[in-house]
């Protein structure tokens, strides 16, 4: 039994970390508009538009085995294509061994205010990949990540 818990820890750890990952990049998305809040005249986004923490919230399923995910996610974008942050994963009920891990990664924010993010994982796991769309003048981030999972986030702007 002990052999299987080990099993069950590690592939749940390392769900965990594709989800943290995918959701940490959806909150990459911070867009500043050029224009004033009331102007419908689109200025475009870039890398700059991610600045500062965001605030995720990211649930779906890891197909396959079926697993419930459930993530928050406190994420910092630096404004230059870098970010960092802490998450707590959920997956299937089992609570994480470490209450909030630490992670980094990278962003690309295009001008039509799309993009994609890529998040490390642990060593001889492919990174976290997701892509997301910045709304409401930078203060909303919507996300979804790739791969093998039905999940999907939504991020604010910390005040």
């Amino acid at each position: 039994m002990k052999g299987s818990s080990t099993s069950f820890n590690s592939i749940t750890l390392t769900l965990m970390l594709i989800v943290f990952f995918a959701l940490t990049s959806g909150t990459l998305a911070h867009a500043q508009s050029n224009s004033s809040a009331d102007s419908e005249v689109h200025k475009g986004c870039s890398n700059r538009t991610l600045l500062g923490d965001y605030g995720f919230q990211i649930e779906g399923t890891i197909l396959g085995p079926n697993y419930v995910l459930r993530t928050l996610t406190l994420t910092h974008f630096y404004g230059n294509g870098t970010q960092t942050g802490v998450d707590h994963v959920v997956l299937n009920g089992m609570t994480p061994e470490e209450e909030w891990r630490p992670s980094s990664g990278t962003y690309s924010v295009n001008p039509d205010c799309t993009g994609s993010a890529s998040i490390a994982v642990p060593p001889g796991a492919p990174p976290l990949i997701y892509h997301f769309v910045v709304v409401n003048h930078g203060r909303k981030i919507l996300l979804v990540v790739d791969g093998n999972a039905a999940i999907r986030g939504i991020g604010y702007k910390v005040d």
